[in-house]
């Protein structure tokens, strides 16, 4: 099986061309080391860059914010300055839920900079300043993939675990199964972090993950997708 990154890179760029929801996905859930390994490995791979394969596929303030996104430097560290913390939350309400039209340059340039230590502290400050969540005000002002991908740049500054263990669910919750989603997840984040997945996957639905995937799928891809869930078993 490939390593991370290159795991990424071809699941990027298929998404690029396929289904740009599963690009946004992936780019825009990654820290700042992981998605430089992904750049690099897409590099090699592909031989173009992602950022002009972003420009080709994505459009508007989508692509925008994807391009920044991909390309902006991000601290990893978990401190951040409370007074610029206000700042952006200010900002983001003044040029959001305040005015008649958003500013969507504000919203790309403080989500593809900031940490995700800092964006998650915006989210806190900002219920504080203006009772509503960030992520309502996401999904009043914005549309469209544009919102997709900021949500997803919150959901994951805020909890990564908790934010697949969303989304395997919903690939496997009423009539059918997801297929892609849930092999897609489960492969890229088997060596990364899915012991945290498993771990808010059971404090969410009160099961294991495990026990959902074994009653949705069946043969080798259920014995596949289990020995990625539980390697020592």
């Amino acid at each position: 099986m490939d390593d991370p990154a290159s795991r990424d890179a071809k699941i990027v760029k298929h998404g690029l061309s396929k289904n740009l929801n599963v690009a946004i996905e992936v780019i825009c859930s990654r820290t700042p080391s992981q998605l430089e390994e992904l750049k690099k490995a897409y590099r090699t791979m592909f031989t173009n860059y992602l950022d002009e394969d972003i420009e080709s596929h994505a459009q508007g303030d989508n692509k925008k914010l994807l391009v920044a996104y991909a390309g902006a430097i991000r601290s990893e560290r978990p401190e951040v300055d409370a007074v610029m913390v206000e700042k952006d939350a200010k900002d983001l309400f003044k040029d959001g839920e305040w005015r008649y039209g958003t500013d969507e340059e504000t919203f790309i340039r403080i989500f593809s900079e900031r940490s995700c230590a800092h964006l998650a502290a915006i989210n806190s400050a900002y219920r504080k300043l203006y009772v509503n969540s960030l992520k309502k005000a996401v999904k009043r002002e914005t549309s469209s993939k544009f919102k997709s991908a900021l949500l997803t740049i919150l959901r994951c500054a805020e909890n990564p675990g908790k934010y697949f263990a969303k989304a395997l669910h919903k690939s496997m919750d009423g009539l059918g199964t997801d297929d892609e989603t849930l092999t897609r997840i489960i492969v890229s984040r088997a060596e990364v972090d899915i012991e945290k997945i498993k771990a808010e996957y059971l404090k969410k639905y009160g099961k294991p993950l495990s026990d959902d995937v074994h009653s949705d799928t069946s043969g080798q891809y259920r014995a596949f997708l289990l020995l990625l869930l539980n390697p020592n078993a």
